[in-house]
């Protein structure tokens, strides 16, 4: 799988991409992250990519010309599965939406700065625009860095236990139920019982009793449909 970003700021993404599962996925070549300095296709002197916005009004817009140069170069050498726009109104990204992408192959994801984009770059390029939730970033670095950890930890083959992520929190809708390791007991705090019984089929009928009780505790919402 192969994920192109493209930032005015390409150094905010590296560390987040050199370390622990993303740094372990991309030596095994289960997944190859590009990222595109979006100065490089600006044709102008000071190496701008953004103007005042038509119409007045405060912030600075980013211009469609080095992003229209930038992508239309990019989709010469490949076809890409989705253009994604990381920006607060588009769709809240979720389990689901990560588990979609993390089948396909070539994903490019565009990364706002400023006050925002100019809108034709949305209209003309963009097949999918992606919120992390309903707040306000500097940019969309941190998003892009958000999707592709939720994206690419769903790749078989990135986690050394597979299993790991099907039984992650919203999988199947759920929260995730409480999880131990050792000491049994710590300072009189006991691990629940059931947990070091070995009966494996008990031990899933609490752990499902557990998920189900969390999420109505904590996220009844998942539960209304």
């Amino acid at each position: 799988m192969r994920f192109d970003i493209i930032t005015v700021l390409p150094g905010l993404l590296e560390s987040p991409f050199a370390h622990s599962i993303l740094q372990r996925a991309q030596q095994k070549g289960l997944c190859e992250i590009v990222v595109h300095n979006l100065r490089d296709y600006a044709h102008n002197k000071h190496r701008s990519v953004d103007d005042y916005p038509y119409g007045g009004g405060s912030g600075m817009v980013m211009q469609i010309e080095p992003f229209a140069v930038c992508i239309e170069q990019l989709q010469e050498k490949r076809q890409y599965d989705e253009v994604i726009f990381m920006t607060p109104d588009g769709e809240t990204l979720n389990q689901t939406i990560a588990n979609n992408l993390s089948t396909k192959g070539n994903l490019m994801v565009l990364c706002g700065h400023y006050k925002g984009i100019d809108q034709r770059i949305r209209d003309l390029f963009v097949t999918r625009e992606i919120s992390i939730g309903d707040y306000v970033l500097s940019g969309g670095e941190l998003p892009a860095a958000v999707l592709v950890d939720a994206v690419t930890r769903l790749i078989p083959g990135v986690l050394s236990d597979e299993t790991s992520a099907l039984s992650d929190s919203f999988q199947g809708e759920l929260l995730d139920a409480p999880v131990y390791t050792r000491p049994a007991n710590w300072r009189g705090h006991q691990v629940p019982d059931v947990l070091l019984s070995g009966n494996e089929a008990a031990i899933n009928r609490w752990r499902d009793e557990q998920a189900m009780q969390r999420t109505k505790t904590r996220r009844p919402d998942l539960l209304d449909d």
